[in-house]
């Protein structure tokens, strides 16, 4: 089981595009210390439908501690978001006050507050502003000219005034494995997953959970087969990018040593073109039904010999296999050899036969006593011949000791703690040890990601629970093909475990904080500027629930609350 951008008034210059700053007299405001009071206005980057913009008031006075800066927009841009200033918009009308803290007093005379803004078309500076309501307008042209040529096809990686140090900043020049996806398994022995149920786990939608692997029993008899078409096909047309993964348990009974299904045994030679038939068989079954079969495991856990099917090999057994009937097994790709705890003898001498190294397309394990035997952690000989390693099983619900009724109710402690603690944090290091995959137990089970309806567990069947919220920061964000990109942290984010990623013209952050404490005001530093930042979190009491957010330029500012797992996605 076990985005092309447009300018307005630019220069353009090594990689800087700047809009002259329209300079505007003031009249004294009310409460100003002094008078020639002045607004500086100036957008310090561009892009398609987006822009950024500084704003500084002068001469205004060091005693003012209240002020508020209007104007009006002629081209329908809107603000977004802002920083150093509360900033409101009806219509046309734009409205900035002070804030409490960092420009909301004057220092030296002077106030300043940015934002981001949408635009559309056009975006001329405002013509006039108006400070503590008195209006002054004056020359808005541009100091410097149009440019001649034209400008690039993607915003420059400028720094506008940052919210302050970065705590985590991503080094996207610096890359790791691609992720292949996140997933779970279906019942191997049961009924299939329905389609609503389906949909649940690997749609993209709210209160979807998006996964991106569907692990599935491959029977040893063929009259089986049938029985999870449907749940496959709506998993391949409801997902996105959802990869399958076929895992038997066993060959046929008269095909092993013991013959029988069950306590292991071993597969006779005289067979193994009959079991590679056996499995190229399946693989061409389900294509003929709609479903692709990704990667087909050769054995699930080849090191194990319980009382239920299962069936032994040794590590060269399985290189033989694979060197010399893995040709055989057509429209998929071979994973070798999903022992139970990524015993490198099992994959070892695979990877050292050139033959059969070239059969594969994945190494598999198990995470059962994976960490303690030293293995959660790069597989450099997997490394070396570029072949993607996926943890593709692992199944741990201690927290219900006695079987007593908590699965279902969502803020208990004791399934928080394991599921935090456990099984995230593996997620996490598995991503840290450079692995492409992570595949849960079964995705429908009470203590699993969402509810199999059994009285005694107190889950509804169907309905997300909460270890399926916490999983899906990773899998409904993290997507098939992003590559993970390197860190660093400051002291103030020591507590959090980080990962991020890259792909789809997003960068995502996971980022873990099993300790006590909230890690607040983070600042989080992209490599560019971004569009946008979205922020969800799960914790004991919210379920993937969206979080208030900041950005400036290519940095985001966020709360990470204490005992959570969260997810910031950057839009470049």
């Amino acid at each position: 089981m076990r985005r092309p951008r447009r300018t307005t008034a630019v220069l353009v210059s090594a990689g800087a595009v700047l809009l002259a700053s329209t300079a505007v007299a003031l009249a004294t405001p009310a409460g100003a210390a002094a008078a020639g009071c002045s607004v500086n206005y100036g957008v310090s980057s561009q892009w398609q439908e987006g822009f950024g913009a500084n704003v500084s008031i002068t001469n205004l006075g060091d005693a003012v501690s209240s002020w508020t800066l209007t104007w009006s927009y002629g081209a329908g841009q809107t603000v977004t978001q802002a920083w150093n200033a509360t900033v409101t918009q009806s219509g046309a009308a734009v409205t900035a006050k002070n804030v409490s803290y960092n420009g909301g007093i004057a220092t030296n005379g002077t106030v300043s507050f940015g934002f981001n803004g949408s635009w559309s078309g056009s975006n001329p500076a405002p013509t006039s502003f108006a400070l503590n309501g008195v209006t002054c307008t004056g020359d808005t042209t541009p100091t410097t000219p149009p440019p001649t040529t034209p400008p690039p096809t993607t915003p420059p990686p400028t720094t506008p005034p940052p919210n302050g140090p970065a705590d985590i900043t991503v080094n996207s020049a610096t890359r790791y494995q691609t992720v292949d996806g996140f997933g779970a398994a279906q019942s191997i022995w049961g009924s299939a997953w329905s389609t609503a149920e389906t949909q649940t786990l690997v749609g993209m939608g709210a209160n979807q959970l998006g996964l991106s692997i569907v692990r599935t029993g491959l029977s040893p008899v063929s009259s089986e087969w049938a029985t999870h078409v449907n749940s496959l096909k709506t998993a391949k047309s409801s997902g996105s990018n959802v990869k399958i993964l076929a895992s038997p348990w066993t060959a046929p009974a008269a095909w092993k040593t013991n013959n029988s299904r069950v306590n292991g045994g071993k597969l006779r030679t005289d067979y193994y073109d009959d079991y590679a038939n056996h499995l190229n068989s399946y693989v061409q079954y389900m294509r003929g039904q709609g479903v692709t079969i990704d990667v087909t495991s050769v054995q699930n856990e080849p090191d194990w010999h319980p009382d239920y099917d299962s069936m032994d090999w040794s590590g060269t057994e399985l290189r033989t296999f694979v060197r010399d009937q893995g040709t055989k097994v057509q429209n998929t790709k071979l994973m070798v050899a999903e022992a139970v705890n990524l015993n490198y003898n099992f994959t070892d001498p695979t990877l050292n036969d050139s033959t059969a190294r070239n059969n594969i397309g994945y190494i598999g394990g198990h995470l059962y006593g994976t960490e303690d035997s030293g293995r959660l952690r790069p597989y450099n000989l997997a490394e070396q011949h570029n072949k993607p390693v996926w943890m593709t099983e692992w199944n741990l619900h201690a927290a219900d000791g006695g079987g007593s009724n908590i699965w279902g109710n969502p803020a208990n402690t004791a399934v928080w703690n394991e599921t935090l603690d456990d099984i995230m944090r593996t997620v996490h290091k598995s991503m840290e040890a450079n692995w492409s995959a992570y595949i849960w137990w079964y995705g429908k089970r009470y203590y699993s990601f969402i509810g199999d309806g059994e009285s005694a567990y107190g889950t509804v069947a169907g309905a997300p629970l909460k270890r399926g919220y916490a999983f899906s920061q990773y899998a409904k964000y993290v997507r098939p093909g992003y590559q993970r990109v390197a860190l660093t942290k400051s002291s103030k984010a020591s507590p959090l475990e980080v990962t991020a990623y890259q792909g789809d013209g997003k960068i995502t952050l996971v980022i873990l904080n099993r300790s006590n404490s909230a890690v607040n005001n983070a600042v989080i530093q992209a490599p560019q500027n971004v569009t946008r930042a979205e922020h969800y979190l799960t914790s004991q009491n919210a379920n993937a629930a969206s979080q208030p957010t900041s950005v400036n330029g290519g940095q985001a500012t966020i709360n990470v609350g204490a005992r959570s797992i969260s997810t910031l996605v950057f839009t470049l």
